[in-house]
C-alpha cells in the first residue's frame, strides 16, 4: 500500500494530552459517596476583581468591543500594562512598540516561541513544567530540554549545574516563578544563575509571569529583568487569568525589546488577528484599579496550601513556595501516579492529575493537587478520602 500524505504534521508526534481533560471527563462519570474535590484543574472559586464584571457589561455594546482594531491591543490597555511592569521590573516598556496584547498568556508564550525559535532549536524548561509550555515548544518546532528541580529542605531547588550544561546548545529558556505544577519559587541566587547563563550563552528568556505575586511565607517578588543584561533578552509574558483570576476574559500580554516584540506582534496578528474585544475595557480597569485583592487571594491560597500539607503529613509532598498547586511523589510509595489518580477518584472522590508529560523523569513521579477551586473546609476532608484510596504515609 502506498504511503499516504494524509496524516498529521511530523511536529505532532511529540504533542500529547496533559491528563486534565481526561480526569475532568471521568469526574462526570464518577459514582462516589462524597462530593468530588476538584483538585485537577486551575479553575478558581476566588472572587473576581471588583471592576471585572460591571466594566465588561458597560463596554459590551460599544464599538470598541466589536472591532478588529488595534490588532495589538487598545492603547490605554497597553499603557496600563506598561505602568504595571515599570513597578514590577523597573523597565519602562513603550506601549506603542514594546507591548502586544494577546488572547491570554498561553497565546503569548506560543507567539514568543514562534517568533524566536527555529526548527530543531533546543529550548530549556524545568522538570516539572506546565505541559502546555512543553507542547508549545514542540508546536514551534523546538526541542524541549529539561533542567530538573531537586528537593532540598522540603522545597524545590533548581539544578544549576544541569542548567549550565544544557545552556551550551540551547537557543532559549522558558521559566516560570512560581512555577506550575510544582509551586517552585526561584531565589535570588537562582535568578542570578539563570541570568548569567542567558548572558554568557546569548540566550533568550521567555518569562511566564502569570503567578509572580502569588507568593507564600513572606517571600518577596523577584523579577529577571532587574538582573544585569536581561532587559535586552527577556520577553515578559503576563496574564489576567491567574493572579487576577479572570480566566474567561483571555487577556494576556508580551513585553520586551523592540526587535523581538515586533516579531511577536506579527505572529500574534497572523494567529488570532486581535485580542478579545469584549474583555479589554475590563482588563484596563482592573490593571488601573486597587490590587489589594491579589494579596488577599494569595493569603487564602496559602491557607489552602497549609491545609493540604497538614492533611498529607507523612506523605512525600513538596512544600510549594507559591502558585496554585503542589506535588506528591507517589513513586516513593511504590505507586504509579496514574493508578493513584484513578484510585483517588474512585474511592475518595478526589480529582487529581498525574504528571506524565509535564517535564521529564522528575515530573513522571508525581501527582498534582490544585488548591484554587476548593475552600479550606472542603480540603479538611482530605485525610479520610486519602485513606479510602489507600494513600497513607
Amino acid at each position: 500500500m502506498a504511503t499516504t500524505r494524509v496524516r498529521p504534521a511530523a511536529r505532532m508526534a511529540g504533542v500529547h494530552g496533559f491528563g486534565i481533560d481526561r480526569v475532568a471527563r471521568d469526574v462526570v462519570r464518577a459514582s462516589t459517596r462524597w462530593p468530588v474535590l476538584r483538585l485537577e484543574n486551575l479553575d478558581t472559586d476566588l472572587p473576581l476583581p471588583p471592576e471585572a464584571v460591571p466594566v465588561t457589561a458597560e463596554a459590551l455594546t460599544t464599538p470598541r468591543a466589536n472591532s478588529w482594531l488595534p490588532f495589538t491591543g487598545d492603547e490605554d490597555l497597553r499603557a496600563a500594562i506598561s505602568d504595571l511592569l515599570v513597578d514590577r521590573c523597573g523597565e519602562r516598556y513603550d506601549p506603542a512598540d514594546r507591548i502586544v496584547v494577546t488572547s491570554g498568556g498561553t497565546e503569548g508564550v506560543l507567539d514568543c516561541l514562534l517568533a524566536t525559535v527555529d526548527p530543531g532549536d533546543e529550548v530549556i524548561l524545568t522538570d516539572p513544567a506546565y505541559a502546555g509550555l512543553v507542547n508549545r515548544v514542540r508546536l514551534a518546532g523546538g526541542v524541549p530540554t529539561f533542567v530538573p528541580y531537586r528537593v532540598e529542605d522540603d522545597e524545590w531547588r533548581l539544578d544549576l549545574d544541569a542548567l549550565r550544561d544544557r545552556a551550551r546548545t540551547a537557543r532559549a529558556v522558558v521559566m516560570m516563578s512560581p512555577s506550575m505544577p510544582s509551586g517552585a519559587v526561584l531565589t535570588d541566587d537562582e535568578w542570578r544563575a539563570v541570568s548569567e547563563v542567558c548572558v554568557t550563552n546569548d540566550l533568550i528568556l521567555i518569562y511566564d509571569a502569570a503567578m509572580e505575586r502569588i507568593l507564600f511565607d513572606g517571600r518577596e517578588p523577584l523579577h529577571p529583568v532587574r538582573y544585569e543584561g536581561m532587559a535586552e533578552r527577556t520577553l515578559v509574558v503576563g496574564s489576567l487569568s491567574k493572579e487576577f483570576r479572570m480566566i474567561g476574559w483571555r487577556v494576556g500580554w508580551v513585553a520586551g525589546p523592540r526587535s523581538l516584540v515586533d516579531a511577536v506582534g506579527w505572529v500574534h496578528v497572523y494567529n488570532t488577528t486581535t485580542p478579545v474585544g469584549i474583555a479589554r475595557a475590563a482588563a484596563t480597569a482592573v490593571l488601573r484599579g486597587d490590587h489589594g485583592h491579589v494579596a488577599a487571594c494569595a493569603a487564602e491560597l496559602e491557607r489552602r496550601r497549609d491545609t493540604i500539607l497538614a492533611a498529607t503529613a507523612g506523605l512525600p509532598v513538596v512544600r510549594p513556595g507559591g502558585g496554585w498547586s503542589l506535588l506528591i511523589d507517589t513513586v516513593t510509595l511504590g505507586l504509579e501516579p496514574a493508578r493513584v489518580s484513578a484510585a483517588l477518584l474512585r474511592e475518595g472522590a478526589v480529582a487529581a492529575t498525574a504528571m506524565g508529560g509535564w517535564g521529564d523523569a522528575v515530573a513522571a513521579r508525581h501527582l498534582r493537587f490544585v488548591f484554587s477551586a476548593e475552600p479550606v473546609d472542603a480540603l479538611r476532608t482530605l485525610p479520610g478520602r486519602l485513606a479510602a484510596a489507600g494513600l497513607t504515609g
